[in-house]
């Protein structure tokens, strides 16, 4: 990172300006941003650090419970819930998988082309739209993942088909995991309970 002479501030183009040549109002909203960003990096490292100690002290009391019955668990521990004795307070994690489809897809996609062909020797339009809506891709070339899903709900008694699903089973990938803590209250006395906001559009 370039070192700012005392005295100047960069502008958008990256040229260096004097401060006497900036205006007043200019100069406080600089600064005015500034000091906001560096105290958001600061509570971002704060929230940061809880949810590592705070994972932390989970796993390690799921390690507990866990010896308690001889045995030991290994990977995430996602989709748990922890409350307090007197069940005010609750803490729920979650692994939430980011998946994706390989190759496969397409060969999945041309073994259902060739179902849909050899069904309907007159090429059903309404089938087909149905099919294609399935594998329709979003601006970032994405796919809906919920329709691919739906196909494979489908129950259909046929050899090629059911190749087809295997194929798009087998093309699910693991891209990444993410994983969520949420932590609630009780409100008063009622078996409902309040998220205690984490994130500042939820404040």
């Amino acid at each position: 990172m370039t070192t700012v002479p005392t005295g100047y501030r960069p502008n958008a183009q990256g040229h260096l300006i004097p401060n006497e040549s900036i205006k007043p109002l200019d100069l406080l909203r600089d600064d005015t941003v500034r000091r906001i960003v560096d105290n958001a990096r600061d509570t971002q490292h704060q929230l940061l650090r809880f949810k590592t100690s705070a994972m932390d002290d989970i796993n390690s009391f799921v390690d507990i419970a866990a010896e308690q019955y001889s045995t030991k668990l290994g990977g995430k521990r996602g989709n748990l819930t922890l409350t307090s004795f007197d069940g005010r307070y609750r803490i729920n994690v979650q692994v939430s998988d980011l998946l994706r489809f390989d190759e496969r897809l397409h060969i999945a996609k041309q073994l259902i082309d060739e179902c849909i062909h050899e069904w309907t020797t007159d090429s059903n339009a309404n089938i087909k739209a149905l099919i294609e809506h399935a594998f329709q891709t979003d601006k970032e070339g994405n796919i809906n993942k919920g329709r691919v899903f739906g196909l494979m709900r489908l129950k259909i008694d046929d050899a090629k088909w059911i190749k087809a699903m295997e194929a798009l089973k087998d093309s699910i990938q693991i891209a990444s995991s993410s994983e969520y803590m949420r932590v609630y209250e009780r409100i008063g006395q009622t078996d409902q309970y309040k998220q205690i906001a984490l994130d500042i559009a939820g404040i």
